[in-house]
């Protein structure tokens, strides 16, 4: 069975237990944290994963670093060290946050630019571009990429919208250089 289709069963399982206990925004917090703490230490996973290892060791290293955790999200990462699943906290954690954002109606969305976006940019870019794929906002990330020349790229999930110089002069070119193209 797939790891992503296992990590969903135990964001959905986790997301159940979170809206009956009223703690969704903190789990969805905390969960974010933990994926910053994976993201920033890549030696962490390897850790866990370790055969010499006990699960009683990898228990207590996971509960003296999630001091103030909520109760639910610390025995959500103990079973998954149990049943021997410490590859999926990280898509786990994902799975959770897609669908707390499917709730509230946001979309996490990276866009392209040549330069930092400002806050008000970020804003108008959110606000034009969430009701073409059927959100109410976007949780936007910005990357500065010199590539693009100007303009911006916007990616949201599978779905590119492409204002960028650089894709401008690219669809010019396939339409130059295609051979229905009447001179």
């Amino acid at each position: 069975m797939s790891e992503t289709i296992i990590a969903k069963r135990y964001a959905n399982a986790l997301f159940q237990i979170g809206q009956e206990q009223s703690k969704l925004d903190k789990i969805e917090n905390e969960l974010r944290a933990l994926k910053e703490i994976f993201q920033g230490n890549k030696g962490l996973e390897k850790f866990l994963k370790h055969p010499r290892l006990s699960v009683n060791e990898k228990k207590q290293l996971l509960k003296g670093s999630l001091k103030g955790f909520s109760k639910e999200t610390v025995n959500t990462l103990m079973l998954l060290i149990d049943r021997h699943r410490e590859e999926i906290i990280k898509d786990m954690a994902d799975q959770f946050i897609l669908k707390m954002n499917d709730k509230k109606g946001i979309a996490d969305a990276t866009v392209y630019t040549v330069n930092p976006l400002s806050d008000h940019e970020k804003e108008r870019i959110s606000k034009t571009f969430a009701p073409k794929v059927g959100k109410q906002s976007l949780n936007l990330t910005n990357v500065v990429d010199p590539s693009i020349l100007g303009g911006i790229r916007l990616r949201v999930g599978n779905r590119i919208f492409d204002g960028s110089v650089s894709g401008k002069l690219s669809r010019i070119e396939r339409e130059l250089v295609s051979p229905n193209y009447r001179r």
